[in-house]
This record gives C-alpha cells, structure tokens and sequence, in this order.
C-alpha cells in the first residue's frame, strides 16, 4: 500500500483539486493513505472537513504533505518549488506539460517518475483514464453558455407580439469532444448549429446533434491522424478549407473555434482577412487560446474588439465549472493509478503497459541512460 498526496494547484486560475472525496474514500477502502494539502479542495467547494470523513489525512502545508508520498495527484504542471519536494522512487500523474530534459534528467536520478495524462493514447481501455476528454466535455459545455451570455443575439426562436427573433447562428470549428459538447449544448439552448472537422468520419456525430456539417469535399483520411487525433492539412487542403469556412463566416453570429493538434500549436482557422466576413456585432471563442489560438487575433485570457467583432480568448476553461471538472478528474485519476499499482497495492516497477509506456515522460532520458551504461 502507498502514501497518495493531493496538493493545492499553484497555476494561475487554477481550482480544480486532483482528487475529490469520494474517490479519497476508494483509496483509503483500499489500505492506502491519502494526505490532501490544507485547502487544496477549497476553489472546488469541498472543504478539509469532506476528505477527513472519507479518511484522509490534512496536511497543513506543502513540505509536510510531500514527506513520504509515494504517488502525487496533481491536476496541473509543478513549480520548480514542487519538484524539489517530490522525494526519491515517487510517481507523480497529472496534466503535467512540457518538462525540460534537464528536468527529466534530474528526476530520473532521484527514480521519480512523471506521468503525463496528456499523453494518454486514445485506445479503448484507457477510456475511463481520458483526462483531455472529461475536461474538454466541461470545457465545450462552458464555451456555448459563454457564448449566450456574450453574444448580443439571443440563441433560440422566439415568437412574441413584438415580433419574432429568429435563432442565433453558431458555427464550431472543430468536432472532437469540446466541439460535439458545444453543438449539443448551444443547440439546446434553441442555436441553429453548423460545425467543419477535417475529420470526415465525424460528420455522423455533428448531424446526430442536430447540426449542419460543412463538408469541403476533403479525402476522408485527410485530416484523421493517429489515434482518432486530427492532423495538420497540405497546403492545397488548408486553402481549400480557408475558402469554404470564409463562406460560412457570413452568415454567423456566433463563430467557436475549438481545433487543436496534440503537441502542437493550433492549427491558424481564422486569419484577419477571413474575418472581414463576419458582420459587425459577431462573437468569436477560440478555445485554442493557451495553444496560439485558432483565430489570428486572439489573446489569451483577454476579450477584444477587433473591427466590430467580440474575440474572447479564454483559458482553463474547466475550472469555469470547478466541483464537476474535478469530479471527472479525480475518476479518471483513480482508474489510472489502478492501472499504476501491482497486485499488492505497491508502485509497478516495469513500465511495458502500453498506457504506462505512453504517458511515462522519463522514458526517453531512461532509455538513453540504459544505454550509456550498457
């Protein structure tokens, strides 16, 4: 059995915590020890008092709490202060960004070993462990109801004596999970919905919402990379794309863009020209804000004006909605950590799973290491 630490998130906007209550109580069922740093549910609305009554411990700050830990649950990268808390042959699992190689380096001698959830490959046993899923199903349900707050057109028909309001037009650029959540959701609130993937195999999914799919007559792999993922088109299929988007531009409301390639930038969906299309009045969410954006004018974290066009750029969209964010989190946490543990509750020591080998972010300094040695 291991000592599992939950530590308070330090990213800027951060307030989602790592594991919730209930999933506390399933590890300490288990024999395990759970210790959650002193407000470290505080921003998700449970308190220190609902992880002691499932059986956790409370640290009172950040260097008792990593004393002994075994396994760190963390929702966000470490500051440099975390890393140098984390002790000799711990896993750490989490969201956990780029790590240098100097970085990796360091941990590897210490046997600590990163475990980043961003990497998980999309197979079907490693659904219920699907981080990027759980939060971008948040994430495109908070997109569409910023866009009806934001937007200075209301999203459903309304038929009164002064008149009719006919429903908003939303158009989502990208149909992975975020996307698909923003159709269903905006949909729901009365939009009339067209959505464009370069995933052709996606179609079915948007029209089973009820929306419109721009189909721009790409080959049906084009746009499909490994892993169900989406790729970066030829320069022959982007132009192809721009045109038929620019179309659709003019008769929008609303545009949101939610289009990303795992480890890249976001691939560039609206250029400034393409954007003389909208109408004045128009709003723009670029959920690949934090990623570059898909709209060449977005600035993270800031709303803009840009020729009558309202452009948001928001990021960490989950922790918009923290208690339900971290309620998926903290599941897909426990199901990887599972997955992490032997048969005596003890840290595996091979690595050779396929999930583990995917996300383990030491296994390239590992490998150069074996071979130094051999």
């Amino acid at each position: 059995m291991i000592k599992i630490v939950v530590p308070k998130e330090t990213g800027p906007g951060e307030k989602r915590v790592a594991l919730t209550p209930d999933v506390v109580g399933k590890f300490c069922a288990s024999g395990h020890t759970v210790v959650v740093e002193k407000g470290a549910g505080g921003h998700s609305f449970f308190d220190d008092a609902a992880f002691t009554a499932k059986g956790a411990l409370v640290a009172p700050d950040a260097k008792s709490l990593y004393k002994g830990a075994q396994l760190v649950a963390k929702v966000g990268p470490l500051t440099d202060k975390e890393w140098s808390l984390v002790e000799k042959n711990t896993a750490v699992v989490g969201l956990l960004g780029d790590i240098s190689q100097a970085r990796l380096g360091a941990l590897s001698e210490k046997q600590i070993k990163p475990f980043g959830l961003e990497k998980l490959p999309r197979i079907s046993r490693a659904q219920t462990m699907d981080v990027l899923s759980s939060q971008s199903t948040i994430a495109g349900y908070a997109a569409a109801i910023m866009a009806a707050s934001k937007a200075p057109t209301l999203f459903p028909l309304l038929m009164t004596s002064a008149g009719t309001l006919v429903p908003a037009r939303v158009f989502v650029l990208g149909a992975g999970v975020a996307g698909l959540q923003v159709i269903a959701t905006a949909k729901r609130l009365g939009a009339t919905v067209m959505a464009y993937d370069v995933r052709q195999e996606v179609k079915e999914q948007v029209q089973s919402l009820g929306a419109d799919f721009l189909d721009i007559g790409l080959a049906s792999q084009e746009g499909e990379g490994a892993g169900g993922y989406a790729k970066e088109l030829s320069d022959k299929a982007q132009e192809l794309q721009r045109t038929a988007i620019q179309k659709a531009l003019e008769r929008a409301d609303v545009v949101i863009t939610t289009a990303l390639v795992p480890g890249k930038k976001a691939p560039l969906l609206l250029t400034q020209e393409m954007m003389k299309s909208l109408k004045l009045g128009a709003l723009v969410i670029d959920m690949a804000a934090e990623m570059g954006g898909n709209c060449e004018v977005t600035v993270a974290d800031q709303t803009i004006l840009h020729n009558g066009v309202l452009v948001i750029g928001p990021s960490n969209m989950p922790s918009l909605y923290p208690r339900d964010a971290s309620l998926f989190y903290a599941k897909n946490i426990f199901h990887f950590v599972q997955l992490l543990l032997d048969d005596k509750g003890a840290l595996k020591k091979s690595l050779e799973d396929e999930v583990l080998a995917a996300t383990f972010l030491g296994a390239a300094v590992q490998k150069e290491r074996s071979a130094r040695s051999s």
